[in-house]
């Protein structure tokens, strides 16, 4: 393992244990009941895992859990800084809960996560929401109890945004994870990558992977616990591993969890291109319960775009990782994530990326106008695009993955697949959603009972968003 990377001690544990003990007395007894916390999450996959993780030490803490930031005693916004229009969702919300604060004195509002491990977030916090009590980034996530005593006994406002860079490796924290089907687990923390675009080895440190014990162990627990489609997440989990002294690799992972007994899917997310190797693929056409679904960003298609975004592969490149997998598996399916109007980006290079979609034929595609963060290398690149045009291109690639994303669907009509009910929709015709292997969201007939179930699910009618089938 990377010498700079630590594990959280036996002694780091109990004294954060030691504060919540006396959270607990300190809240419950001023309040003459439990408390209760409200947690709000924005972001990406990991942050969902990473509210897992406060909502445990906030139930350690004597915390009832709400929905409702109205009733809440405390309200913790877990925050997501890869775009601009994120952050201003979380400063739009947090100016929301003034109203309650006032009406509620002696509310607590938190923000976290990785918007709270930038200064200038701090620092804008600090001058436009004094009501705020509570700041911390993700490298004190662990550290939450402490801080929350220390705002209990009068600290009028609490931050903690430092950290090294290398980071912790979060084990010992017990996660409360929301009833159903699907779990998140996290392998592995940090990106190495620094995409000239990328806020988030700034925010979430280096690559820092849990050991395939620690991962197993956990996977045997959901496993245990019901969990029937889970996804191993990393901000790139080709690359897990790699500080490990080659005890275990990302493919080998696959294989071990692979091998736990149980009726359950594997699923993992996000890959990058770069270190998407034949092996992995190969790997994941021999594993049964891994799901034949790849999450692979490609951001472009154009190779001066890429090449400029700092991404280490080419169109050519990428295309021929596609191929290969289709050949070793035939059914598997592509989703994507691509930007649009990247500094200096022209009319060509967009065309190019228009071109890789349609031969690509993604499933669905993430896609984001580019938005410029602080820090990283693209937001001193000149941008002379016209925001027009950014939003014109944003349109046509819309509309032609649209098309794409209905005529595939479209090409299922009539076929059976086998699904895992998974809960329930807004259709009064087809109450429940599911899933295929493939990530293909399945609308279907039938009652909540089935929600766990395997089905087979003939296709009756598709639209662009969804398949609507018939269980067999």
């Amino acid at each position: 393992m990377n010498k700079a990377t630590r594990m959280l001690s036996a002694d780091e544990l109990a004294r954060q244990h030691d504060f919540s003990e006396q959270v607990k007395l300190l809240w419950a007894g001023r309040l003459n009941r439990q408390p209760r916390a409200c947690v709000a999450t924005y972001g990406c996959q990991q942050n969902e895992a990473d509210s897992e993780l406060i909502r445990g030490m906030l139930v350690d803490m004597g915390c009832t859990l709400t929905e409702d930031e109205n009733e809440a005693d405390l309200v913790l916004l877990n925050t997501c800084a890869i775009r601009e229009h994120a952050e201003m969702r979380v400063f739009g919300n947090v100016g929301a809960l003034s109203h309650a604060k006032k009406r509620n004195p002696d509310m607590i509002i938190a923000v976290c996560g990785c918007m709270a491990q930038q200064q200038s977030v701090v620092d804008k916090l600090k001058k436009s929401y004094p009501y705020v009590s509570l700041v911390f980034g993700t490298h004190a996530l662990y550290r939450m109890p402490e801080l929350l005593f220390a705002v209990l006994r009068g600290e009028k406002r609490v931050y903690d945004i430092e950290g090294d860079e290398a980071g912790v490796i979060l084990e010992g924290l017990a996660p409360v994870r929301k009833e159903g089907v699907k779990a998140w687990l996290s392998i592995m923390y940090g990106c190495n990558n620094f995409c000239s675009y990328c806020i988030v080895p700034h925010v979430r440190g280096r690559e820092r992977s849990r050991t395939p014990e620690a991962v197993v162990a956990e996977f045997e627990r959901l496993v245990a616990q019901g969990y029937k489609d889970i996804t191993l997440l990393g901000q790139n989990v080709n690359s897990y591993g790699n500080d490990l002294d080659g005890a275990c690799d990302f493919a080998e992972l696959l294989e071990r969890v692979n091998a736990i007994p149980g009726d359950f899917r594997i699923r993992f997310m996000s890959s990058h291109p770069k270190d998407c190797t034949k092996r992995l693929l190969d790997t994941m056409a021999r594993c049964e319960k891994v799901c034949k679904a790849i999450h692979l960003p490609v951001q472009s298609g154009s190779d001066r775009v890429l090449q400029a975004m700092n991404r280490r592969y080419t169109a050519a490149q990428y295309l021929e990782l596609v191929s290969y997998a289709r050949a070793v598996m035939p059914d598997v399916a592509f989703t994507s994530d691509i930007i649009v109007g990247f500094p200096g980006e022209t009319e060509e290079d967009f065309v190019q990326t228009l071109a890789l979609i349609e031969q690509v034929r993604f499933l669905s595609l993430f896609t984001f106008i580019y938005s410029p963060r602080g820090g990283t290398a693209a937001a001193e690149l000149p941008d002379p695009i016209p925001e027009e045009e950014k939003k014109r291109w944003f349109d046509r690639l819309l509309a032609a993955q649209n098309r794409i994303s209905r005529e595939e669907n479209e090409g299922m009509l009539g076929k059976t697949v086998h699904v895992l009910v998974d809960g329930v929709s807004d259709d009064a015709q087809y109450p429940l959603t599911s899933r295929t292997d493939g990530f293909r969201l399945v609308l279907v007939e039938g009652d909540e009972a089935m929600i766990g179930q395997y089905a087979d699910a003939e296709i009756t009618k598709a639209s662009t968003w969804a398949l609507f089938g018939k269980v067999k």
